[in-house]
Order: structure tokens, then sequence, then C-alpha cells
């Protein structure tokens, strides 16, 4: 399994190009274009599917799950959204429950507090009290409790690694995953997430040992950022080195 990625050294960049270098926004030229397709992706399947909106698990206005049914008793893929843990909503990402739907799993899209109104600490716990919630309404919404999956991408992918240990997850997917988090608090989104030292080191879970020892897979694009693919590959090698289940 070849994990390296070619990708300078972020430390040696001026600030600038460090920004630039974890931007994967700016480096796509139609992102709006993209953006816009995925919204009306995701406002049509909502008009077709049957669907719990709004699913309350806990005080804050983004506390909510929407629970898309494949059908009755089925298995159940937890979805968290991505945006640098301070953009984009659950809804943005509606378009993406289209193939687990086909193929006869429920959906349920996670959302949770942005920074600065929350910080990274506090939404890993917002996503682990939804768990709790979900996998207790679970019987009622017509899931299968004993299998249940968690998955997420670019911030949503960290955060689904930090709740893999949940005790009723039954394996992981992240995509295209943030899962050191030293870089970030040298770059322009820090502004929002002021994370210190010991908060990167808590959050980080390349400098963790492995969280739940169910699979984890995890993909990245070929196209990506460089340093944004190395962070999925560096956290594959640390994840294989403690011997836990993987695929990459």
């Amino acid at each position: 399994m070849d994990m390296a990625i070619e990708a300078p050294d972020w430390r040696t960049l001026d600030q600038e190009a460090r920004d630039r270098a974890f931007n994967n926004s700016a480096a796509v030229a139609d992102s709006a274009e993209v953006l816009r397709g995925w919204a009306e992706r995701s406002a049509a399947l909502r008009a077709q599917c049957c669907l719990t909106l709004d699913l309350p698990y806990g005080p804050g206005p983004r506390n909510r799950i929407d629970f898309l049914k494949a059908g009755e008793n089925a298995p159940t893929l937890v979805f968290i959204h991505g945006g640098y843990w301070q953009m984009r909503a659950k809804e943005d990402f509606t378009f993406c429950a289209a193939g687990p739907l086909a193929h006869g799993i429920n959906v349920a899209l996670m959302g949770y507090t942005l920074a600065p109104d929350a910080t990274i600490d506090d939404i890993s716990q917002e996503i682990r009290a939804g768990l709790r919630h979900l996998t207790r309404e679970l019987p009622a919404l017509g899931g299968d409790v004993d299998r249940v999956f968690l998955s997420g991408w670019s911030a949503g992918g960290h955060l689904a690694v930090m709740n893999l240990d949940h005790p009723l997850i039954k394996g992981g997917l992240a995509i295209s995953g943030v899962f050191d988090l030293e870089p970030m608090r040298h770059i322009y989104i820090n502004a929002k997430l002021g994370l210190d030292e010991a908060a990167v080191a808590r959050n980080s879970p390349t400098l963790l040992p492995g969280r739940g020892e169910v699979p984890l897979i995890l993909v990245a694009g070929s196209g990506e950022l460089p340093l944004m693919r190395k962070q999925t590959a560096d956290f594959a090698a640390h994840r294989a080195a403690q011997g836990l289940p993987l695929h990459y």
C-alpha cells in the first residue's frame, strides 16, 4: 500500500502560499457553479424522497438530523458535511444520499454548530450527542440499530473519525478528511476556529491512538491539492501502523 504523497513542507511556505495550499475551493476554478449544482440536486432529492427533516438532537438551531429512508429495518449511513467546521450545512449535501438510497441504505445527514459559535471540541461532542440520539430513534425511524455506519467529507471526515469509537458504529468512511490540525492553526481558517496547540493535540486523529477498531475506508481525490491529499495519506499510514482495519 503506497501512502507517499509528494507535497511541500507547509512550514516552509509564506503565509499567502500556505493559505493557498489548503484552499480547495479556490483551487477549483468553477467551484461556485459546482456548489450551485449540489444545491439543485439536493433540493430535487428532498422533493422526491421519503424523509424526516430537522430531527432535533440538541438545543442549538443546527443540532438537527435529516433522515432519508430507503426501507424498513435497513442499514443506515450517517453523513457529516464539510466546510472547514465553519461553512456549509447538511441541506447542501442531500444529493450525497442518492447512491446509498439506491442500494437500500438509509441516510442520516447530521448538522452541527459552526465556528466561531462552537469550537472543534464542541462540534465533536455535538456529533457524539447526535449519534446517541439517532441510535435511540432508529427503530422508530425504520433503521436497523445493529447496522450503522459513519461517514463525512472534509471537516466531516475528521468529525467521523473522531467519533468512530461510538459503540454502535460498525464502520466508517472519511472522504478527503482533515486529520492533522496543526497546519490549520497557521492558515486563514483559524481566525474562526481559534485553535491553539492543546486543541490541535486533542483533535488530530493523526496524533492520537486509533479511535475504534471498526473498518475504516479513507479516500481522497487524485486532483486535490497535494497537502490535502497528504492529510489522508499520513493518517492512513498512522492507522496502518497501529494494525487497525483500513482500506485506502
